[in-house]
């Protein structure tokens, strides 16, 4: 129908335009704060009332939808948007615009000593009811909720006067202007559109097959593919769903023929796709916030991340490896697995966009613009080789731009929404009464303080994406946490980790859903099986909290205890998952796997007396399972 073609152009030529706008931006360098966020804002918002109609007939209630960890329905299609949506729009423009046409009285006005006028009051009120219902839209009733909830308290509970809401929300650069707003305009729009360039023309099958010419042919050879090419691919995508659902077709299956069962294959998906997002160089939406919270480079952010997520992809390798020895499993056979050599020479190339953006960023570069000279390198990179030539043309470019916009409209409404929470906190400085409740309730602990930030980013990432569950703790919990001791860094990192593991933690796991649901297994059963995978994403954040060294924090000034640590914990790791998944040199009997898990505990913490033990322990079982009482055969 011409109304349907209309729309479905409109759709394709505002996400266009979207993207090319952010891009330009990245190169002259953003306008003012209200003109860039704005704009970024108002093409999203704009997408989602065209995306996410409000008058299309659904078959399946909002709750049977799968949503991604960055808030978008996967699979999602277009309906027909009505006039109602269509007036939104209007709506969502004309209180845009009008803080475009004021924007020299409003940044040189006196917050909360000039009274805002009554025009923007209503507009105020009306824009911040539109964010909420555009958030819904894409991501569901929990974030927008949480910020109902905070708007309540502010009215009611810190007896707040409505205009002085109305007034931080709309006409400042601390509410839905605010920098949560910025970090999505900024950082993560870019990255996102170099993630679909990269996906467009070829990435994909590189790591597939650069994971299958390195480990296919080891036991359980299809399980470590997934663990490789799921922490490559994750480093573009960014979103642990949407790493499942793009690595997952291809190596659960392949799991499930090796042996696996399905319930072990899914989690072993479901926990390397989500380490991506604490994944070097390119991290989840979250890290970009990180750093503008911490006025640090996004380089800075990488490095502190490094070691944690090698171990974090160490542990699941070994899971895998362990598994597949105790129940006899082998690799692939070597006629099915391409040569690495082969696979470099045709297909290699394509990691150049990857080796510009590192490069950039380890010279100095700013984040935005490195994206935009990886996102500029991915066609002509692409058309290099007559191996990855095939299909690129000028309608990649406008897939890979129009996909780009639609994957950030999520988390920038995500960000946008945030920033309700965050300027009624800053308006009613509930920080600080939170902090004082948090800090009582452990009693001076930080372990305490610990446990309880770990189990409120579990609950608060199973109601919402990513990045808002790390900037809501940051907000209300991490300042507790480092009121008891806690460096800043290694607080911050706390959060984003437990934000982020949410995706594999019962009963509301969204990777595991995913994953799951292409294995035909269990829910629950993936999901405390992943829990054991990702074993090692629960305990490495308590230690980078007691000893930084495992952040890299003091630089390379006392790199030897930064490697010391490593090592000693990248052993640990090892001896985690040889305990969960009770294999070493052989079926591990109960007491060994007991040693062994002590043995992680203490190895991953770094300290010279915890490390002594914890060899001699690991010794311990070595020695009998190799000397004292050998195992006939490794099946089990």
């Amino acid at each position: 129908m011409p109304y349907e073609r209309t729309i479905k152009g409109a759709i394709a030529l505002i996400a266009v335009s979207m993207s090319v706008y952010h891009l330009v931006v990245a190169f002259i360098g953003a306008p003012q704060a209200f003109f860039f966020r704005g704009a970024h804002l108002l093409f999203a918002m704009t997408l989602v009332f065209l995306l996410y109609p409000s008058l299309v007939k659904r078959d399946k209630p909002a709750e049977g939808v799968l949503r991604d960890d960055a808030g978008g329905v996967i699979g999602a299609k277009p309906g027909n948007a009505s006039w109602l949506d269509l007036l939104l729009i209007a709506v969502t423009a004309v209180t845009i615009g009008y803080v475009w046409w004021n924007h020299e009285h409003l940044i040189t006005r006196f917050v909360f000593v000039e009274d805002p006028e009554t025009i923007e009051l209503v507009l105020g009120t009306i824009f911040t009811l539109l964010v909420l219902e555009a958030t819904r839209r894409v991501i569901g009733w929990a974030l927008p909720l949480t910020a109902i909830i905070f708007l309540v308290y502010g009215l009611f509970v810190a007896k707040a006067r409505p205009e002085q809401i109305i007034e931080i929300l709309y006409i400042t650069t601390e509410g839905i202007f605010g920098t949560t707003l910025g970090v999505s305009a900024t950082y993560v729009m870019m990255f996102v559109i170099f993630g679909s360039f990269m996906e467009r023309t070829g990435i994909g099958r590189l790591f597939m097959d650069f994971a299958l010419s390195l480990t296919g042919h080891t036991a359980g050879g299809p399980g470590k593919v997934a663990v490789v090419s799921s922490s490559l691919f994750g480093t573009v995508s960014g979103s642990a769903v949407a790493n499942v659902l793009v690595d997952g077709p291809i190596t659960i299956p392949l799991m499930k023929r090796s042996g696996f069962r399905p319930p072990f294959a899914a989690a072993v998906e479901a926990v390397a796709s989500t380490g991506g997002q604490i994944m070097p160089p390119i991290m989840g939406a979250a890290a970009f916030v990180m750093a503008e919270f911490l006025a640090v480079s996004y380089f800075q952010v990488t490095i502190w991340a490094t070691i944690p997520a090698v171990l974090y992809y160490v542990a699941v390798f070994f899971a895998v490896h362990f598994e597949a020895k105790r129940v006899g499993l082998l690799g692939l056979p070597r006629s099915d697995i391409p040569r690495l050599g082969q696979v470099m020479r045709e297909r290699g190339h394509l990691f150049i966009p990857l080796v510009v953006i590192l490069g950039g960023l380890i010279a100095g570069y700013s984040a935005p613009y490195c994206a935009l000279a990886g996102t500029l390198s991915c066609i002509p990179v692409a058309m290099l080789r007559e191996s990855t030539r095939a299909g690129i043309g000028w309608r990649t470019v406008w897939d890979s731009l129009e996909e780009g916009a639609k994957n950030a409209i999520a988390i920038a409404l995500a960000c946008a929404c945030a920033g309700i929470v965050i300027g009624v906190i800053t308006l009613t400085g509930a920080a600080i009464n939170f902090t004082a409740v948090v800090v009582g309730l452990a009693q001076e602990m930080l372990l305490l303080a610990l446990i309880l930030t770990m189990l409120a980013g579990i609950v608060l990432g199973m109601g919402m994406p990513t990045t808002p569950a790390y900037i809501v703790m940051v907000s209300l919990l991490v300042p507790a946490i480092i009121k008891l001791g806690a460096p800043v860094p290694a607080a911050h990192m706390f959060a984003f980790y437990f934000a982020i593991l949410s995706a594999i933690t019962p009963p509301v796991a969204l990777a595991v859903y995913a994953a799951a649901g292409l294995a035909k297994a269990n829910l629950w059963e993936t999901g405390w099986v992943a829990v054991r995978v990702g074993a090692a994403g629960f305990i490495v954040p308590f230690m980078f909290v007691y000893e930084p060294a495992l952040l890299m924090i003091n630089g390379w000034d006392e790199w030897h205890v930064s490697l010391h640590a490593f090592v000693t914990a990248t052993i640990g790791c090892a001896c985690l998952a040889a305990g969960m998944f009770g294999y070493l040199l052989r079926t591990a009997r109960p007491w060994e796997r007991i040693l062994l898990l002590a043995a992680a505990l203490l190895l991953i913490k770094p300290g010279i007396i915890t490390d002594l033990v914890g060899f001699v322990l690991l010794a311990v079982v070595v020695v009998n399972q190799k000397y004292l009482s050998p195992a006939k055969s490794s099946a089990g």
